[in-house]
């Protein structure tokens, strides 16, 4: 038999999946913890779930509208593409 959806469950239409392989635990978590910090402006409208497994961020989007789903998936990768250009300049072989 399978599992009643929530009623609020179909308000969510829209979804991206999307992973980094940064081959290393410690350099995905350095970019898990700058971007976890910044909630989504309109949780109403857009959730987003992050997670650390083998070296690698996986990151799932959930929106109400495609509109809103892509404006928090283009601002979350221009802040991802400044922490890892930010690991990839002073990362390797520096002490944190």
């Amino acid at each position: 038999m399978a599992a009643a959806l929530p009623s609020d469950a179909s308000q969510w239409e829209f979804s991206c999946d999307f992973e980094v392989d940064y081959e290393s635990n410690e350099n995905a978590s350095i970019v898990y913890a700058a971007l976890a910090v910044d909630k989504e402006l309109q949780p109403d409208k857009v959730k987003r779930q992050i997670s650390v497994v083998n070296g690698k961020l996986l990151v799932h989007f959930e929106a109400v509208e495609a509109r809103f789903l892509r404006a928090s998936f283009s601002a979350f990768v221009d802040v991802l593409t400044l922490a890892t250009k930010t690991i990839e300049q002073f990362g390797q072989g520096m002490e944190l």
